[in-house]
């Protein structure tokens, strides 16, 4: 017998489900969640009813695809006396009234950090005939004669604003130039390349700022050395007879 193929959505959500949950009532799930209320085929999509009585319990399973840093990355659903599978978390309380969440059969679900997670649960349906098959979605089992079925999806990172570290450049000068040092500064590419000697303040030595008018007279072999000044006042005595 071929089974029936039912499409719920072919456009995967743009988030994956961020937490799972169990509410007693419709109108009471936390702000955020969505509420499982109908089975694909639109039949009452209550987790506690057994299928034979009608009771005044109801359970229904919602969820929620709030961004942030942790994504549900399976679901599994076992039954109440078994070991609870490595690394999953079972849903016991329902959110609202903080009563048992299911009985018989345990869902369970397992987080993971989102930077650290390679597929993640996006959307989650209720069916209530197992001869139909949901395109792109995997059955994790059954509970209260309904099949609760799981469409996964690759994990995409969180947009973040990055921040690029810019390298610091000296902007557009004017470069100093030195005329008795050309090779401290060069100028490349709108920058330029500082030395050791750079901001080293060159000044002539005071000794060389005024010759003393009386300077010692040097007496080389013979020959008297005198200074500029004193031959200029020889020639003007001579010149006056003085």
């Amino acid at each position: 017998m071929r089974l029936g193929m039912t499409e719920v959505s072919s456009q995967l959500p743009a988030e994956p489900v961020s937490a799972v949950g169990i509410v007693a009532s419709l109108n009471k799930a936390p702000d955020g969640y969505r509420v499982v209320a109908q089975t694909t085929d639109g039949s009452d999509a209550d987790l506690w009813k057994d299928g034979i009585f009608k009771s005044k319990v109801t359970r229904y399973l919602c969820f929620t695809r709030n961004p942030g840093l942790d994504v549900v990355v399976d679901v599994k659903l076992t039954d109440i006396k078994d070991a609870l599978p490595e690394g999953f978390t079972p849903l016991q309380e329902t959110l609202d009234s903080k009563e048992a969440a299911t009985r018989k059969r345990r869902l369970c679900v397992r987080v993971s950090p989102r930077a650290a997670a390679q597929t993640a649960v996006y959307d989650i349906q209720i069916v209530a005939k197992s001869k139909y098959h949901l395109v792109n979605y995997t059955c994790v089992g059954e509970i209260n004669n309904m099949f609760v079925w799981c469409r996964l999806g690759d994990v995409q990172p969180q947009k973040q604003e990055v921040t690029s570290k810019s390298t610091s450049v000296i902007p557009d000068q004017t470069v100093r130039k030195s005329t008795g040092r050309p090779d401290c500064e060069r100028q490349s590419s709108g920058s330029y390349t500082k030395t050791a000697l750079d901001d080293v303040p060159f000044v002539v030595s005071e000794k060389f700022h005024d010759t003393k008018k009386e300077m010692q007279q040097v007496n080389l072999m013979g020959i008297t050395i005198k200074s500029l000044a004193e031959i200029e006042e020889e020639g003007c005595g001579e010149a006056y007879g003085t």
